[in-house]
């Protein structure tokens, strides 16, 4: 499992986000405060602050090409 935050700006953040966790078969789940949401349900984002920092969890380990198209997106 690997752990890391991103900031999703504005809506095109959050369509770009999405489709590129859908390209993926692991599970990908944020957490912002005490809501999780899966990270390949755009209503379920908009549900959460995107004020904040969202935390992610994916479930593989296998994630170098993902973590290379999540550049945009994180924060440390």
């Amino acid at each position: 499992m690997k752990n890391f935050n991103i900031m999703l700006h504005s809506i095109n953040d959050v369509k770009t986000f999405v489709n590129a966790v859908n390209k993926y078969d692991f599970d990908v789940d944020l957490t912002s405060g005490r809501y999780v949401v899966d990270a390949k349900s755009i209503m379920g984002i908009f549900s959460l602050d995107l004020s904040k920092p969202i935390k992610v969890e994916v479930y593989s380990e296998d994630v170098g090409a993902f973590m290379d198209e999540m550049k945009p997106f994180i924060i440390d």
